[in-house]
C-alpha cells in the first residue's frame, strides 16, 4: 500500500493550514500534545477525514493508526517548529 498524499497547505474551515509532517498516527499524536502544551493549535488528516480532536477511545479501539497529516494554522507555523525543535526539560 502507498503512504497517503497530503498537501502541504490546505483551506481548513476558512483558514490556511501548513503541514508539519505526514507521519504514523500515534507519532502525530504525541506531537500535538507538544504543541497543544505550548498552546498550538493542531488538526490531523487522515485518508478519510479531519480530526480536531483525537478521543483516546478512537485510538485504543484501533481507528486509523497510518500515516497521517499533521496540520498547524499558517499563523502559529514558526512557534509550531520553535516548540518542536525545542530541548525537552530535564
Amino acid at each position: 500500500m502507498s503512504r497517503p498524499q497530503y498537501e502541504d497547505r490546505v483551506r481548513y474551515q476558512g483558514d490556511t493550514w501548513v503541514r508539519l509532517e505526514t507521519l504514523p498516527r500515534l507519532l502525530a499524536e504525541g506531537w500535538r500534545r507538544t504543541l497543544a502544551a505550548g498552546g498550538v493549535v493542531t488538526v490531523i488528516r487522515t485518508p478519510f477525514q479531519w480530526a480536531m480532536a483525537s478521543p483516546v477511545i478512537e485510538i485504543e479501539t484501533g481507528g486509523y493508526m497510518g500515516d497521517v497529516g499533521l496540520y498547524v494554522p499558517e499563523v502559529q507555523l514558526q512557534e509550531a517548529l520553535t516548540l518542536l525543535q525545542a530541548e525537552p526539560e530535564d
